[in-house]
């Protein structure tokens, strides 16, 4: 059902995927390990690769005042925003991990996606491929975040 609406590629394992897909993937569930989520106990850990070939990374930071907390996708694409401007993002590799085992990837939440989506528009339109992965093998993979958010919020709206 909901694999067949949208564009995907599942890949069965990590060792389909190119080098550079693993690493990372790898990043990304390495810096999962410094999420602080006490309260949900799902950490996300993500992993930006610019087209500069930089990765920059983030995890998932909670409070105990919900609101405040910040997604992990959004903790790599602003360092990345702040560490590496002017470069692009191709690629954003996604890893989740709950108290109980994940059997499939989860994908962003429509904070998340709406500001990929709009990392995207500064960028010319040029899509970031999105790698989405749990507790198994199976790498889901999306072409852009318009694939997941087919009618997101941009700039035209406000002109």
């Amino acid at each position: 059902m909901f694999m067949s609406e949208v564009s995907a590629i599942r890949h069965k394992n990590v060792s389909s995927l190119n080098p550079q897909d693993q690493l990372l993937l790898n990043s990304a569930e390495q810096h999962q390990q410094l999420a602080y989520a006490p309260y949900s106990g799902f950490l996300v850990g993500a992993a930006v690769l610019t087209g500069q070939e930089h990765i920059v990374a983030g995890a998932n930071q909670e409070n105990a005042s919900y609101p405040l907390c910040m997604c992990g996708e959004r903790v790599a694409l602003y360092n990345c925003a702040i560490l590496h401007p002017g470069d692009t993002i191709s690629v954003i590799a996604i890893v989740v991990k709950g108290r109980k085992p994940l059997s499939t990837p989860a994908t962003p939440c429509g904070a998340c996606l709406q500001v990929i989506r709009e990392f995207e528009v500064r960028q010319n339109d040029q899509p970031i491929r999105l790698l989405l992965k749990a507790d198994g093998d199976e790498v889901w993979e999306f072409p852009s975040a318009q694939t997941l958010l087919p009618y997101s919020f941009d700039g035209a709206f406000l002109r």
